[in-house]
């Protein structure tokens, strides 16, 4: 595929993927300071997988959103055409289908193939790639290929030069756009030299753009030191971590500002976007580093909320009127939802103001399995339930057909089993019918569980074939709709 985005990797000053610190925040203050392209933290692919892609209407994010409701990564359109997506993966067709996922929110692609920690290795991931040429050659040919973003890597040298020149030839032959090398082996550390004479090395052998990387601790200590890294490698770019996680305002050319001054940055940032309070709190300590022991550093690690955080920092105002704008948008958003729901809503619905609560229900007994046996005992088909999501907050709605009548219940739930339950019991309400509630007494399903469940004792007494018949089963089974989840 022909790659259709303007993102360039020659002559640029890039912030380097860093696990917990390059979240939104970050990249966007870096953005500010100077720097041409950001590199978000690894992101593992299963995890990504697992994924849904939400519009955030209150922060005007795109969050893509794990089952258990953590934002796994968030992006906006500031950064949309600088941020390039980094994943953890081993797998080609799993690290095209993560790249598929997020093609649209980004610049372009990469692959870990550098990073030492066990926690990547182990899974075939990170560094563990160097000694499979094979499998990196499948995933980047497959990424180049399938998507119209530029795809590139990040590796670490291999112990020889001619071995580490050799491999980043056959990586260059996939199509990447660029690679980016960290000059130091897999079991070197930040305080051992970084090889600038191996990147020179990669750099004059192959044609592509190389970004060099890992000058933090020999090189960059300013601004200018940046240029002086790129030529002592010879590399097209020059990547930069631990000097940014430390003062981001190192991509500034009029040089640092005041660490204050960058905190504060990064704490509106962290407040417009909603970080996490444990992310915030990283990657602050970070920056203070040698400061951590004065009143302010203590004070900080005691934090256990972003209000508090804010409050170590002297905003404790700032938040409280960032908060309070945030909320009356959330407010305003509902309204106007809540106004189009009531607009589009369809008035041969019959509505109640109803939640399932299980704790009012015998064990495996549901308003759904009784709606279920009424309609069988009425002969009407099954019911048909359709579930809706709502972005601003990702609660759920349905409504079920039963007879060619409409139910729902006003109350939105936060899973779609709740909200297709809630939707049973005003069906059976508005019916007139028993819904199973302990406080209806006597339960005809549990009563008929038992007999059969005796039936089958008796026939396993006598020897008899234990396959409890398909119709039977059905009877006690919850039918599960196969009405897929929509987006309002």
């Amino acid at each position: 595929m022909t790659v259709n985005t303007p993102l360039c990797f020659r002559g640029k000053k890039i912030l380097a993927p860093m696990v917990r610190v390059g979240t939104l925040p970050m990249r966007l203050l870096a953005l500010d300071y100077g720097a041409d392209i950001v590199y978000c933290e690894e992101l593992i692919d299963i995890k990504m997988l697992q994924c849904k892609r939400v519009i955030n209407e209150v922060l005007e994010t795109v969050d893509f959103v794990a089952p258990n409701e953590r934002i796994v990564f968030r992006t906006c359109e500031r950064e949309r055409e600088r941020v390039v997506f980094q994943m953890g993966s081993a797998d080609a067709e799993r690290a095209l289908a993560v790249a598929k996922l997020v093609e649209s929110d980004v610049a372009g692609i990469d692959i870990n193939m550098g990073c030492p920690k066990e926690y990547s290795t182990k899974a075939s991931m990170g560094a563990a790639l160097l000694s499979d040429p094979d499998k990196i050659e499948s995933i980047l040919t497959t990424l180049v290929k399938g998507i119209c973003k530029p795809v590139t890597c990040k590796i670490r040298i291999l112990p020889s030069v001619e071995d580490t020149v050799n491999l980043v030839k056959r990586i260059e032959k996939t199509g990447i756009a660029a690679i980016a090398v960290h000059g130091r082996k897999k079991e070197e550390r930040p305080q051992h030299p970084v090889h600038c004479d191996v990147i020179k090395a990669i750099s004059e052998a192959v044609s592509i753009p190389v970004i060099a990387n890992g000058g933090s601790h020999d090189f960059i200590k300013e601004y200018a030191d940046i240029e002086t890294f790129q030529k002592e490698t010879a590399a097209s770019s020059v990547m930069i971590a631990r000097a940014a996680m430390w003062n981001p305002s190192i991509f500034r050319k009029e040089g640092f500002c005041p660490l204050k001054d960058v905190m504060q940055d990064y704490i509106k940032y962290v407040l417009r976007y909603d970080n996490h309070y444990t992310n915030t709190k990283y990657c602050l300590c970070q920056m203070l580093r040698e400061q951590l022991e004065t009143t302010q550093g203590k004070k900080l690690h005691a934090a256990q909320t972003t209000q508090e955080i804010c409050e170590v920092f002297e905003m404790g105002d700032f938040y409280e009127e960032t908060t309070a704008i945030f909320e009356a948008k959330k407010t305003s958003l509902e309204t106007k939802m809540q106004d189009e729901d009531d607009q589009m809503e369809d008035p041969d619905v019959i509505k109640m103001a109803v939640r399932f609560d299980k704790r009012e229900y015998p064990p495996q007994i549901t308003p759904k399995m009784y709606l279920l046996e009424w309609c069988r005992k009425e002969k009407h088909p099954q019911p048909v339930y359709e579930t809706v999501q709502r972005p601003l907050d990702r609660l759920f709605c349905s409504v079920v057909t039963v007879a060619e009548r409409k139910y729902r219940s006003t109350l939105w739930d936060k899973s779609k089993k709740l909200a297709e339950q809630a939707a049973a019991i005003v069906c059976l309400r508005t019916l007139g019918v028993p819904e199973g509630k302990l406080c209806e007494g006597e339960n005809h399903l549990i009563n008929k569980r038992k007999r059969e469940d005796q039936e089958r004792l008796i026939s396993r007494d006598h020897g008899e074939d234990l396959a409890e018949p398909s119709h039977k089963k059905a009877n006690f089974i919850e039918e599960t709709s196969n009405m897929n989840v929509l987006k309002m």
